[in-house]
């Protein structure tokens, strides 16, 4: 049954990153307003576009996940304090939408985390801290 379960999460989320590809990489205007608003189009729009994309990808890898998850929750964190503290909850009257899709991500993101803490500490120890 755990396995069903973290399989939901990583699908969940790397669904909801790649999708929001779309509107990354083909400049829809609610991503453009998005990174003007923080100061980063189009460099920030495409980068953090790349980013979701190989944390997608990691996700979806069963050796890779937890490395994905790491990965999309500090998007997500950045995602959510944007939110918060500069753009607003609605962006372009989309009744928060992004919002909660951020705030899903990083749910599935930490569980995720939560659940394969081991393989990330074995990286650490392994290969970060050579021990």
């Amino acid at each position: 049954m755990k396995i069903y379960f973290t399989w939901a999460l990583r699908i969940i989320a790397a669904t909801i990153m790649l999708q929001t590809l779309f509107f990354k990489f083909t400049a829809a205007p609610e991503s453009v307003y998005v990174f003007s608003k923080i100061g980063i189009e189009p460099v920030g729009r495409i980068g953090t576009g790349v980013l979701e994309l190989i944390a997608s990808f990691l996700l979806l890898n069963s050796r890779t996940s937890w490395l994905g998850a790491i990965l999309s929750a500090g998007l997500m964190f950045g995602a959510i304090g944007v939110h918060v503290f500069i753009i607003g909850i609605d962006v372009l009257d989309d009744k928060g939408k992004l919002f909660s899709l951020a705030i899903i991500t990083l749910i599935c993101s930490l569980f995720l985390i939560y659940e394969e803490k081991e393989k990330a500490l074995f990286f650490i120890k392994t290969k970060v801290l050579n021990f």
